[in-house]
């Protein structure tokens, strides 16, 4: 897609925030607050982002100055301000779906259209991967404009290059190209404009590679972590993969610095990295153990790597290459049921545009949405009206409620039945019901 894009001539300093990629927490030497903050009382307050020099790259991390506080005036701004929140996909209520919000930054007002087809884009390509192709349906998709008075973004395509972007979004954050920051502060308040926010991505319009991770932000919006990604590079989209696979999965990073160093802490908890081996992981019953063995989607068995969360030696992950250590690689498989927890935090199994909250008659249709490894199963009054199992659509009549006079209660249930999911715990998450009353 062409871009109108003009060179500006007003200066704002792109500054840039965001909180650590998810590291060992026994072998953080910071002292730091819940935004990343140094101890020292008047030291800079500064945080980790995780990025990528190109595509097929290992990550790398950055240390970045944290953006300041918006002031009242300037929340009150962006609140008044003309930002209209389209929706791009609605698969059910929010309280029932994993809602994920695109805000856009160097799209003008009359751009806005094409910040819209560029979400649409970056969500297919980022819903082929595995397991978001698989449960598209657990998804709502929101686009949330932020007017910005210049077209393009700082640092595009030399670093001498400013533009006046509603979010700031800039290259060569910290003095490095591929780096792409926003103002995170500023990308809450836009993102509190979408029905909900379970997921941010922003959505910086340019053609060049590049993007950031800001994993672990406690947003009080209600999202976890923050992914910038340029809008028409083909290959930024895998970062916002990446991202989700720590703000979603809590996944670890299975990649090391390629310089020495063994890892001496304590276990780690994040469910892909581990000190044990995989003799000790089967005879522990610990970490992977269910998927010792396995052919992996991202290539070769599941085992037991040398090399991870940052570590050359003395921590193992499970595969030698998935997403989490390389740009356009598949999910592992521990990696994989982790990203279908991570799904099931936010959605449910089950969902519906048909009320629970109001009476139905014997006559009305009940329609509900499932993935497409789940079974529905209904119920009159407890008990299942077997020859209905797996319908999506019922009437209450042909469901076999009764017309005696009496209220009666239909009842669906659902049970995601995946084989991607094997831990038992994880397994309950898998699982939602709905209950509609019908009057006599």
């Amino acid at each position: 897609m062409i871009r109108r894009i003009s060179v500006g001539i007003s200066v704002r300093t792109a500054v840039s925030a965001g909180l650590a990629v998810a590291a060992l927490a026994a072998t953080t030497a910071v002292a730091a607050t819940a935004q990343g903050a140094t101890s020292a009382p008047h030291a800079q307050r500064t945080q980790k982002v995780e990025y990528f020099t190109g595509s097929g790259s290992h990550p790398r991390e950055a240390t970045v100055p944290v953006s300041k506080p918006l002031s009242a005036s300037d929340k009150a701004a962006i609140a008044a301000g003309d930002s209209d929140v389209t929706t791009i996909v609605q698969n059910g209520p929010v309280d029932k779906k994993l809602d994920v919000a695109f805000v856009g930054d160097g799209y003008t007002a009359d751009q806005q259209e094409d910040f819209h087809a560029d979400v649409r884009a970056k969500w297919a390509k980022m819903t082929a991967v595995e397991p978001y192709a698989s449960y598209t349906g657990l998804f709502n998709v929101w686009a949330v404009d932020a007017v910005s008075n210049e077209s393009g973004v700082s640092g595009d395509p030399t670093k001498d290059v400013v533009r006046d972007t509603a979010l700031d979004s800039a290259f060569y954050c910290d003095d490095i190209e591929r780096l792409l920051c926003v103002d995170t502060g500023k990308v809450e308040s836009y993102a509190s404009k979408a029905p909900a926010a379970d997921l941010v991505v922003v959505l910086s319009n340019s053609t060049k590679y590049g993007g950031a991770g800001y994993n672990d932000v406690s947003s009080q919006v209600g999202y976890d972590g923050i992914a910038t990604a340029s809008s028409d590079n083909d290959q930024s989209d895998q970062i916002a993969v990446h991202e989700t696979g720590h703000s979603l999965g809590k996944l670890a990073d299975e990649y090391d610095y390629g310089q020495s160093g063994t890892y001496t802490g304590p276990e780690p908890t994040e469910v892909n990295l581990t000190k044990l081996s995989a003799d000790e992981m089967g005879s522990q019953q610990q970490k992977w153990y269910r998927w010792l063995g396995q052919e992996s989607p991202d290539g070769g068995q599941v085992g037991a790597y040398e090399g991870g969360g940052y570590y050359q030696y003395g921590l193992n992950r499970p595969t030698e290459n998935s997403i989490m250590r390389t740009l356009g690689r598949e999910f592992n498989l521990p990696g994989r049921e982790a990203m279908i927890a991570g799904f099931y935090r936010y959605a449910s199994a089950l969902s519906s545009p048909v009320a629970t909250d109001r009476a139905l008659h014997r006559g009305d249709r009940i329609r509900v949405s499932v993935p497409s490894s789940a079974q529905v199963k209904w119920y009159v009054d407890g008990r299942e009206r077997k020859d209905a199992r797996g319908k999506t659509s019922v009437v209450p009549r042909t469901l076999g409620v009764p017309a005696d006079g009496r209220r009666h209660t239909v009842t669906a249930r659902a049970t995601d039945r995946t084989k991607a999911v094997r831990d038992p715990a994880l397994r309950k998450l898998l699982a939602g019901s709905l209950s509609w009353r019908v009057a006599p």
